[in-house]
């Protein structure tokens, strides 16, 4: 029973050391204490407020009760050096006290940011938070502590309202962001684990997007061990951009290993996989339908494809104008042959007039023509009779055949 009760009081004594053991401890984002295996050893990490996420824009909220961010002191680095310093995990640096953040319930201060990145390239991926299932090829975290509530980092990282992070989606274009360059053109000089080394300070505004005022906002953790759920995180909607160079050194340029071992490996793929809501609301500073607003690029693209629409349209309408007026001449030749062969089909028509049968006795074509005229069996009999009868004078045209009787004084016939 005593022996119980001493190992009891030696547990109690070995508590805060075995803790601080258990969140050193060495762990990876694979291998064999990777992401899978991460909250068998750091419980928070199998939390249900886990970060990061998948924002998908027509499932958040808009709040208009979020106001634009504020950086103080970001742009007033003064003349000390920040510090650079290679993890093993990511490439942090250090950033002084005086720079907090505003547009919060609460101040906070500044105190470190860092990055994470893929292995592929362009295209490939390399951001922890992704939009609409689409991810970036890299991000920037810019960490702060609730520096009104708790006095330093330690204490605020594992109470709810305790820290706030800044998310950047960075993504590759042609041009070399200068800014970035601060950071990326030192990354030789730490290029192994527990290096560290001093850096010229510059202006930490300019690694952030133009536009504060459109973001999303929503409860989360750390994304890296021990996983506290104690992040008020805000991934700003606007993406910054830097070249595929800058993206290839990040990429290649250092190694999650020490100088002293046998066997270097990169520090590639350093993001943590999407993580479930769990009922977790992502809400918006903008609306939905200032959402759909585009970026300087994508009008630019936009303004493009309409004038290359344009030029299209010109060149189809002047085609079809072309080639109308070369119908024109050929339809006019063509009324002509039109008139022509109307002509030439009514004087045909005007031909097929019956004509004589040949090599009848005319004296027998007569008298059968009269017959069929006058319904008379003797025609001539009857037409003399008709004739001395109306003191008329008969007219008969030779062919086709027409009887007309007619009165000598007045020529009247019918």
């Amino acid at each position: 029973m005593d022996l119980l009760v001493l190992l009891f009081i030696l547990l109690l004594r070995l508590g805060p050391w075995w803790t601080a053991a258990v969140e050193d401890m060495s762990w990876t984002y694979t291998g064999l204490v990777g992401q899978s295996q991460w909250s068998e050893h750091f419980p928070e990490c199998g939390g249900s407020s886990q970060s990061p996420v998948d924002v998908v824009t027509t499932q958040t909220k808009y709040d208009p009760g979020l106001s634009p961010l504020t950086p103080l002191g970001y742009s007033q680095h003064g003349n000390r050096p920040f510090s650079l310093y290679n993890n093993g995990h990511t490439a942090v640096v250090e950033l002084p006290d005086w720079m907090s953040l505003g547009g919060l319930p609460w101040l906070f201060s500044a105190v470190q940011m860092h990055l994470h990145w893929g292995s592929g390239g362009p295209n490939y991926g390399g951001s922890e938070h992704t939009i609409n299932g689409q991810s970036a090829e890299a991000e920037l975290h810019v960490v702060h502590y609730n520096s009104e509530l708790y006095p330093n980092m330690t204490a605020a990282m594992t109470q709810k309202d305790g820290l706030a992070v800044l998310g950047v989606l960075i993504v590759t274009g042609e041009e070399t962001n200068p800014a970035f360059n601060n950071i990326i053109n030192y990354l030789s000089r730490v290029r192994h684990a527990n290096q560290k080394v001093f850096i010229p300070a510059f202006d930490v505004q300019s690694l952030l997007p133009k536009d504060l005022e459109r973001y999303y906002r929503y409860n989360g953790s750390l994304t890296t061990p021990p996983c506290f759920q104690s992040v008020i995180w805000t991934l700003f909607h606007e993406r910054v951009q830097i070249s595929k160079a800058q993206l290839l050194k990040m990429e290649t340029m250092l190694y999650s290993s020490e100088a002293e071992d046998a066997d270097r490996m990169l520090l590639q793929d350093n993001y943590r996989a999407t993580q479930p809501l769990n009922h977790r609301a992502v809400f918006a500073s903008f609306a939905a339908e200032s959402g759909k607003e585009l970026s300087s690029g994508e009008v630019t693209a936009i303004v493009i494809g309409v004038m290359c629409g344009c030029v299209g349209l010109a060149v189809i309408v002047r085609f079809l104008v072309k080639t109308i007026r070369m119908k024109e001449p050929e339809k006019a030749k063509e009324k002509p042959q039109e008139m022509a062969l109307n002509c030439t089909s009514q004087a045909e028509t005007r031909d097929e007039r019956p004509s004589p049968p040949k090599n009848t006795p005319v004296t027998h074509l007569v008298r059968t023509l009269l017959r069929t005229k006058t319904g008379q069996e003797n025609p001539m009999l009857y037409l003399k009779k008709k004739v001395q009868t109306g003191k008329r004078r008969m007219r008969i045209k030779s062919w086709p055949l027409e009887i007309r009787f007619c009165t000598p004084s007045t020529w009247k016939c019918h």
